[in-house]
C-alpha cells in the first residue's frame, strides 16, 4: 500500500494548482487508425479502429484498458513514431503528419513520449547523460559547456544526483532509469508528456516517487500530461479526465470523477469493480469480467464487448455502439445507455 499521506500531498497540489483555462484543445486525435495484415498478406488486425480524443491544455487525461486494447499504440502515434492508416493526429491546430521533415520535428519536439520500458529505450553502451543531452543538441537548446549544465539541472529536477550523468544504464535502479527516461523527455521543453505505464515493473516507493514527479510538472509547471496506464489508484490522483478502450476503441470518456463514481460502460464498471479493496477490513464482491479479449483479426460483430457483457441483448451482436453524450462531458458507446436528452 502506497504512503497514504505522501498520495494525498500528491492530490492538494494537483488540486490546488489547475490551470484557470482548460478549454483549449492542445491535442487530438481524429478518427485515429492503425491497420496490421498479418503474414503471408493474411487478416487485417485494427491495433486502433477510430480514435477521437482531446486533451486539454494544462490537464491530464488517462487512458486506462486491458493489454491489448491499443494504449501503447495510441501512445506512440500520438509522439509521432509511425503513421496511421487513416486519420490524424493534431498539435495546436497542426498535423503531426504533414509538412517537410524540419516542420515535423520541430512540431514532435512540443510531444515527448516517456517509454514504458525504461531499460530497453536507453542505450547500453552510451551513458546516460549523454542520451539526454541528445535531444537538447539535436534541437539546438544549447552548445558547449551550457548542454552539461542542463543536463545536470534536468537529473537535479527528476530527483537524480549529478554524478549520475556519468553512469550507464545498467549501473543504475528501475527507478532511476524511469527518471532518465522522464529527463530526456523534458529535455526539448515539449507543451504535452505521454507517460505509457510509467509505474510498471517498480516497486510501490518508487512509484510514488514518479507519482510526485508526475504532479509536480502538472501543478507547478502547467505540464499536459497523457497517462496510459492500467493502474487505477495512480488514475484516480493524476486524472482530470479518463478515457477507457477496448479493443482498438474508446468505449467512455468523462472526468475522472464522473467515472470512478459511476461509471456508464458495463465494461468500465467491471473495471472499477475488479480493482481489490486496499483496506482488508472492507469486504466487497468484485465483479468479473469474463472471457478473454476478443481476437482482434476477427472482431466481433456489433458491439465488441457483447461475449462479455451480461446486459448484452440481440441489438448488441449486429449494431455497432458510436460514442454519445450520456451527460456533460460524459460520452459513452453503449447501446443500452440512453442518450442525455
Amino acid at each position: 500500500v502506497r504512503d497514504t499521506r505522501r498520495l494525498v500531498g500528491i492530490q492538494v497540489r494537483i488540486s490546488g494548482k489547475r490551470p484557470a483555462d482548460v478549454s483549449d484543445l492542445v491535442l487530438k486525435t481524429t478518427d485515429l487508425m492503425l491497420h496490421h495484415r498479418g503474414r503471408g498478406g493474411g487478416s487485417v488486425v485494427a491495433a486502433l479502429d477510430g480514435v477521437t480524443i482531446g486533451v486539454h491544455r494544462g490537464e491530464c487525461l488517462a487512458v486506462v484498458g486491458e493489454s491489448g486494447c491499443g494504449k501503447t499504440t495510441l501512445a506512440r502515434l500520438l509522439v509521432g513514431l509511425g503513421r496511421p492508416t487513416a486519420g490524424d493526429v493534431i498539435l495546436n491546430r497542426l498535423s503531426l503528419f504533414d509538412g517537410d521533415r524540419e516542420k515535423r520535428r520541430s512540431l514532435r519536439r512540443q510531444v515527448q513520449l516517456v517509454f514504458q520500458d525504461a531499460a530497453g529505450s536507453l542505450n547500453p553502451w552510451r551513458r546516460v547523460g549523454a542520451t539526454v543531452a541528445e535531444g537538447i543538441k539535436v534541437h539546438r537548446l544549447a552548445v558547449g559547456e551550457a548542454v552539461g549544465v542542463e543536463v545536470v539541472r534536468l537529473f537535479e529536477e527528476v530527483g537524480l544526483a549529478p554524478d549520475s550523468v556519468d553512469r550507464f544504464p545498467n549501473q543504475l535502479s528501475g527507478g532511476q532509469r524511469q527518471r532518465v527516461g522522464l529527463a530526456r523527455a523534458l529535455a526539448v521543453g515539449p507543451e504535452v508528456l505521454v507517460a505509457d505505464e510509467p509505474l510498471s515493473a517498480l516497486d510501490v516507493s518508487v512509484q510514488t516517487r514518479i507519482l510526485e514527479l508526475l504532479a509536480d510538472l502538472k501543478s507547478k509547471d502547467g505540464m499536459t500530461v497523457v497517462l496510459i496506464s492500467h493502474d487505477l489508484a495512480a488514475v484516480r490522483l493524476l486524472a482530470d479526465r479518463i478515457a477507457v478502450m477496448y479493443l482498438g476503441r474508446v468505449v467512455e470518456v468523462a472526468p475522472s470523477k464522473a467515472i470512478l463514481s459511476s461509471p456508464a460502460h458495463p465494461y468500465t464498471q467491471m473495471l472499477l469493480e475488479s480493482v481489490p479493496e486496499a483496506d482488508p477490513n472492507i469486504r466487497t464482491r468484485s465483479a468479473v469480467i469474463y472471457g478473454e479479449p476478443p481476437n482482434p483479426a476477427s472482431p466481433p460483430k456489433g458491439c465488441a464487448f457483447h461475449p462479455r457483457c451480461p446486459n448484452a441483448d440481440a441489438s448488441c451482436q449486429t449494431t455497432r455502439p458510436q460514442l454519445k453524450t450520456v451527460a456533460h462531458g460524459h460520452d459513452v458507446a453503449c447501446l443500452l445507455v440512453p442518450e442525455s436528452g
